[in-house]
């Protein structure tokens, strides 16, 4: 039988075609909203690994997985093989009180015993004593003068007047606990009344603090001042509450001291108004908008941190345009084959690190041109073509950190305050913020006592003399 043929031109087949037509249209419609949403979603479970939330953003964590190994679970603590670590034991001098245990028979036979050459087995112990204050009376006599015909006062000294009913020692333990061990003044206050035999009001706590804020107050401003100096710089701003309102906390990390600055702005201009336009070092410091103003206006030199990079690539892998995430793991590849080489240093020659490093800047600046025409690949793309060399700025500045992680370490300790105290209530307070947070976070860098330090500086401002001061060149490096 003969097959008939088709018209091409025929009503019912323009309308057909029509048809299908439409419903093809409709269809790559609907795959463009489901890629669009899905791109929303994937916004929307940025976690701390895939962008610069902090871990604490994190609400919602997967369950671990169970592990596959057969076998005992390791026990906590100490792993056989390992090496034991001993606490060091006080030297003869720092030892108060020496305790000497003889024995005269062998409690085995009863015989009579010779003393020994062997090495005594000691055991040292650390004690308070009942009553861990001194209360001293300072008395200035009265003497009469017949020719005036008044009394006159032995003077007391000026320093124990202006120091009033704690002495340094003691203030120094109150702030220490307020600054360092983030407690509350009734704690404080409690602690005092039950363990050091002081009863005091919280309204004498908070005095106590505002004037050892005023006596590190210099050590501060040393600081502040030195910063515009310094030939590398670490910087980093978490946020900070006071009376409901929003202010920043600033975190600038120098090679041996760190210096906290609360302000109301999170904008370049704090940059500015702390480092200056002339600022001549290198800023270590992530992708904020702030930091790259800060460049552009000023010019200044900046190494942009690559931990921070390599989440937002790790967000691009995880979106589900297959070109997108395609580009987002070549870039990644290129990442962990250059810390690989970072990993490597102590093995390689100066010539032959510098030049691997070179190698692999080159590929992934390349990498990171080549981007599919996707908005998420394409602001990468011109992300690395007005910034690429920005993030490599380590290559060839010795000193300078390829990742912003020691601003991020000195910060997480303000961060842990803020959860304690729910920020602060006045500009004092914040005064306070800064220059306890300051003196901590150098002190540690230092190797120095916070608390030596603050006792030290809270003796010189009750005598009118001095203070100890937290710049670098003051610290005994021998």
């Amino acid at each position: 039988m003969k097959r008939r043929r088709r018209d091409p031109n025929c009503p019912g087949c323009a309308a057909l075609r029509s048809v299908v037509a439409a419903r093809d249209a409709a269809l790559a419609a609907r795959d463009e909203l489901i890629k669009s949403l899905q791109t929303e979603l994937a916004k929307t479970r940025k976690d701390s690994s895939t962008s610069s939330k902090p871990p604490s953003s994190d609400i919602v964590k997967p369950k671990k997985e169970k592990p596959t190994k057969k076998g005992k679970k390791r026990k906590r603590g100490g792993q056989p093989g390992h090496p034991k670590h001993d606490r060091p034991a006080f030297r003869p001098e720092e030892v108060t009180t020496f305790h000497e245990y003889h024995i005269e028979n062998c409690p085995d036979c009863g015989q009579k015993l010779e003393p020994s050459d062997a090495v005594p087995r000691i055991l040292q112990q650390i004690e308070i004593h009942e009553t861990p204050v001194h209360i001293d009376e300072h008395r200035g006599y009265a003497y009469w003068c017949s020719r005036c015909q008044k009394i006159h006062y032995a003077p007391i000294p000026p320093e124990i007047v202006r120091a009033g009913l704690s002495g340094p020692r003691l203030r120094a333990l109150v702030v220490y606990m307020k600054g360092a061990c983030h407690a509350s003044f009734s704690t404080i206050r409690k602690f005092l009344r039950d363990v050091v035999g002081a009863r005091v009001c919280r309204g004498y706590l908070r005095k106590l603090v505002n004037e050892a804020s005023e006596a590190v107050d210099v050590a501060y401003q040393q600081l502040l001042d030195s910063l515009p100096s310094e030939p590398r710089l670490n910087v980093d701003e978490t946020g900070h509450k006071e009376n409901g309102e929003k202010f920043w906390t600033w975190c600038f990390r120098a090679e041996l001291y760190t210096l906290f600055k609360i302000h109301k702005s999170r904008g370049s201009k704090v940059l500015i108004e702390v480092l200056g336009k002339e600022f001549d070092g290198v800023l270590g410091c992530d992708y904020f908008s702030a930091y790259r103003k800060y460049m552009r206006e000023c010019n200044i030199i900046v190494q942009f941190c690559l931990a921070h990079l390599i989440r937002d690539v790790k967000f691009l892998v995880k979106l589900p345009d297959k070109d997108t995430s395609d580009y987002g793991r070549r870039l990644l590849d290129g990442l962990r084959e250059l810390f690989k080489v970072i990993h490597r240093r102590e093995s390689m020659t100066e010539e032959k690190f510098q030049a691997e490093l070179e190698e692999i800047r080159d590929r992934l600046i390349e990498t990171a041109m080549a981007a599919p025409e996707r908005s998420e690949a394409q602001n990468m793309a011109n992300r690395f073509r007005k910034h690429g060399k920005a993030y490599f700025e380590f290559i060839t500045t010795p000193g300078v950190e390829p990742t912003n992680n020691l601003a991020e370490q000195a910060i997480r300790f303000v961060v842990i305050d803020r959860r304690v105290t729910q920020g602060t209530r006045s500009e004092a307070g914040r005064e306070w913020c800064e220059r306890i947070w300051t003196l901590i976070a150098t002190c540690v860098q230092q190797g120095r006592s916070v608390f030596e330090f603050l006792y030290e500086s809270i003796a010189a401002y009750f005598a009118g003399r001095p203070g100890p001061t937290l710049l670098p060149q003051s610290v005994n490096t021998s």
